[in-house]
């Protein structure tokens, strides 16, 4: 392809402003390397242009973008993103910023996405914003890493991000009470159908957790895992009158909500929204041992003493009276994992952990999910789009799309 234009990849970290980045490509000074674009016409392709359009569509009840039959808020992570760039296309601007496009997108429709952008290289200068080194466009050929320090221009060499040690100190904390449950099979789906009016969601689903076993959950876009977890964690009415066994009893028989969040760990990073107040991150994970939102009672001496044991695992004993919504994404994210697991459930879901993180902070966190799964016998369920380097599941349970609704597959590794 000939280099007639420019493009950019420029490496952001979880402790940089984006937002102000933005800015300054879209409102370059004299001295920037983006000072071209003061005359030219730039659109921002971005999580928080896409939510703009979504709030508009409610707001005025009808259809942003043109050419779609269903509202932005239907659709999957891969069509919404497809729509917006579309539109933005149609509107033939000079250059377009990229904001983590392949973020919470499934392979294919990171390569659908890919090639589309892959077609407008010649005509339209693209800046990508990525988090993910592996994400990087093959047509790029600037580069640059911005921290909370500024940008700095490199070579695509140094785009390269050392691989972690083993930072921890020492091993999980034993439990503070132990939960004991005698049963092998922690939850079993015994053909399992699931379906929305005439759309096929799940078909057939056989599959069993059992103790202690470390598994990843995949399948593209649409494909159901998001019902599926639902109707374990007990937000899914699909789940009764089906043969769903959760901790050796039938779905629907009497069991209550608080028997289920006993056993079980669950976080997805949409649960960082509920934690906007004023809460320590002594407090968050404190929080974790009663199942609340925030800490509304004092701890106890025998609380503080185990929660430190977790701190000082984490590195973030110095750091216990900071704000939790004051963390980076990276930090936040370590607390919001371990605050699932201080009770030890016997089975910690984690829904997408690692989406919007970058690789460092990625690897901190797959980290700390391999040493849970060998220092515990906490099963463990780890949901993401992308094979995430260095994840050690043992199994994993793929969903695969058909007419009838996803089938599951299981894999040994």
């Amino acid at each position: 392809m000939p280099k007639k234009l420019n493009h950019w990849g420029i490496f952001v970290d979880n402790d940089s402003d984006k937002v102000a980045l933005i800015h300054a490509i879209q409102y370059p000074g004299t001295k920037s390397p983006f000072k071209d674009f003061k005359s030219k016409e730039g659109k921002v392709f971005s999580p928080l242009t896409l939510q703009k359009f979504v709030d508009e569509e409610e707001r005025h009840n009808r259809k942003i973008i043109e050419g779609y039959h269903q509202p932005l808020k239907t659709m999957s992570s891969g069509e919404q993103k497809k729509a917006l760039l579309f539109h933005i296309l149609k509107s033939q601007p000079d250059y377009i910023i990229l904001d983590n496009p392949f973020d919470n997108l499934d392979s294919d429709f990171q390569e659908q996405l890919k090639q589309l952008l892959i077609s407008h290289a010649e005509t339209i200068t693209l800046i990508q914003l990525c988090s993910r080194k592996v994400d990087i466009l093959p047509f790029v050929n600037s580069y640059g890493i911005f921290t909370k320090n500024g940008l700095s221009i490199v070579n695509d060499s140094k785009i390269i991000t050392d691989q972690i040690e083993e930072t921890f100190r020492g091993k999980i904390p034993e439990a503070l009470e132990s939960i004991e449950i005698s049963l092998e099979t922690l939850v079993h789906f015994k053909s399992v159908y699931v379906s929305y009016g005439e759309r096929k969601i799940l078909d057939n689903i056989n599959w069993k957790i059992k103790k202690g076993e470390f598994w990843q959950l995949l399948g593209p876009n649409g494909s159901g895992k998001t019902t599926l977890l639902s109707m374990i964690t007990g937000d899914n009415p699909k789940a009764y009158g089906q043969e769903i066994y959760l901790f050796g009893r039938k779905k629907g028989t009497g069991e209550s909500v608080w028997d289920i969040k006993q056993k079980l760990g669950y976080y997805s990073p949409a649960m960082t929204d509920k934690f906007a107040g004023r809460h320590t991150v002594e407090h968050m994970l404190i929080s974790g041992l009663t199942d609340s939102i925030g800490l509304y009672q004092r701890p106890t001496e025998t609380q503080k003493r185990y929660i430190k044991k977790w701190l000082v695992l984490l590195n973030f004993w110095e750091i216990k009276d900071v704000h939790f919504k004051d963390l980076s994404l990276g930090k936040q994210r370590l607390v919001m994992t371990a605050r699932a697991m201080v009770k030890h459930p016997s089975l910690l879901i984690l829904d997408e952990p690692t989406a919007g993180m970058d690789d460092r902070s990625a690897q901190l966190l797959v980290a700390l999910v391999n040493k849970i799964a060998k220092e515990t016998k906490t099963a463990i369920v780890f949901v993401s789009h992308r094979t995430e380097p260095g994840l050690h599941p043992k199994k994993t349970f793929q969903l695969q799309m058909t007419k009838e609704g996803s089938v599951g597959i299981v894999r040994n590794l």
